[in-house]
């Protein structure tokens, strides 16, 4: 394998919001929501999630700003990080390119997500709920985070993937605050 020369960053967070409080009663999760990023400071990261904050049934691939987003004021996360290669890095980013000049074309995947509480793989064309787009991602890009498929990735599943190493656990708000160097380890 090449030398792991960049970094991959996966949030799992919980922002308090009543559709996460529902995912959580069935993950059993601190945290129901996932997302990548290219940076430590959390500046370019993407999900699949709420596209206007105020209104949670429109959603679809994002491009999150949680330096500034209401949802994102109070919320809690675990911030890991996975190192990859340059081709894997690469692979990445143009993954997340496609999704960004296609975006109007990508749904949030509620009824995979209903499909997954009840074990039942449900896949829609140009739809994905969060954790099974971060699962996609990486597992394409040669870095599985789990064994199962992606409809029946979990925040629990990414929590618990050997190739993902912990950088922080606490508020999202004090790690984005400060400088990532800063922070750390569980602070």
């Amino acid at each position: 394998m090449a030398d792991q020369d960049h970094s991959i960053y996966v949030l799992l967070t919980d922002t308090g919001t009543w559709f996460t409080k529902v995912i959580g009663l069935y993950t059993k999760a601190n945290w129901n929501h996932a997302s990548i990023a290219f940076d430590a400071e959390l500046r370019d990261v993407y999900s699949f999630g709420r596209k206007h904050p105020a209104n949670p049934l429109s959603g679809g691939f994002v491009k999150e700003n949680l330096h500034t987003g209401i949802l994102f004021q109070s919320a809690s996360c675990a911030i890991y990080r996975c190192p990859v290669s340059q081709s894997q890095y690469n692979r990445i980013r143009e993954c997340i390119r496609m999704f960004e000049q296609n975006r109007d074309i990508y749904k949030y995947n509620l009824l995979g997500l209903i499909g997954l509480m009840l074990n039942i793989a449900y896949e829609r064309k140009n739809a994905f709920f969060c954790t099974q787009f971060v699962a996609m991602v990486m597992g394409n890009s040669g870095i599985p985070l789990s064994e199962k498929p992606y409809p029946f990735v979990t925040p629990v599943d990414i929590l618990n993937s050997r190739v993902l190493q912990p950088v922080y656990q606490g508020s999202l708000q004090t790690y984005v605050n400060k400088e990532a160097a800063d922070v750390l380890m569980y602070g």
